[in-house]
């Protein structure tokens, strides 16, 4: 709903419509994108699948949370050519590290380029294997529980909800799961379409809204990203 105040001003309760000015004008005066990012970016979007990558505004959102909460250790389900994990670990102190899960030595080797050059690869674990292996070989590992303090989920959206039961498991009480991709363009919104990720989107969106283990909100930046604080 938009109304117009005293001054005539024009105000909104709802999101604003982000046009393609409006988004130009958001990072004009508040993305403030390290150099080895936006060339890795740069690069990324002539890649086949440059959509997988998170939009910089939300990358630079990440590490504004990762500062917030004094995160040290952070799991990332889903790496591609490294974006997110990179944006993420300039923000780590020295002593941070990221497990990053990825089943895909072509698109990490772009990323290992880039941790490489920004001087942050030994704050990186590459786990090549499937991500649901990776997260049940730490929950098997007395890691339950105390030793995340913060996960990032953008991988294949029909396993949503096995990747966070399992990080839920592995997060500190006070720890952030942000996830990605949970507007979908918005199908997830149209009971009418149906697809196997939309369907998927669908149900956890569904399901984390009746989780009382955790705190939740769910932004519309970028395609929609989901945060669940453990309770």
């Amino acid at each position: 709903m938009t109304t117009i105040s005293e001054k005539g001003v024009y105000m909104s309760r709802t999101t604003l419509n982000i046009t393609e000015s409006v988004y130009d004008y958001l990072l004009s005066v508040s993305l403030r994108e390290a150099d080895v990012l936006r060339e890795l970016r740069a690069e990324t979007a002539s890649h086949p699948y440059s959509e997988m990558q998170i939009a910089p505004e939300q990358g630079q959102f990440m590490q504004m949370l990762v500062r917030l909460i004094g995160a040290k250790n952070v799991v990332e389900v889903g790496v591609f050519t490294g974006y997110s994990s990179l944006a993420v670990a300039l923000a780590l102190p020295e002593n941070g590290r990221i497990v990053a899960c990825d089943i895909s030595e072509e698109y990490t080797s772009i990323a290992r380029r880039y941790w490489e050059k920004a001087g942050v690869a030994d704050k990186v674990d590459l786990r090549i294997a499937p991500a649901l292996e990776t997260l049940d070989h730490l929950l098997n590992h007395d890691h339950a529980g105390d030793i995340f303090d913060m996960a990032f989920i953008d991988a294949d959206k029909e396993s949503y909800l096995m990747y966070y039961e399992r990080i839920l498991k592995l997060l500190r009480p006070g720890g952030l799961i942000l996830v990605d991709n949970v507007l979908w363009s918005g199908l997830p919104a149209d009971p009418e379409y149906h697809d196997s990720k939309t369907d998927a989107i669908r149900e956890f969106n569904t399901f984390l809204s009746q989780d009382e283990r955790i705190d939740l909100s769910l932004l519309p930046i970028a395609d929609g990203l989901t945060l669940a604080r453990k309770r």
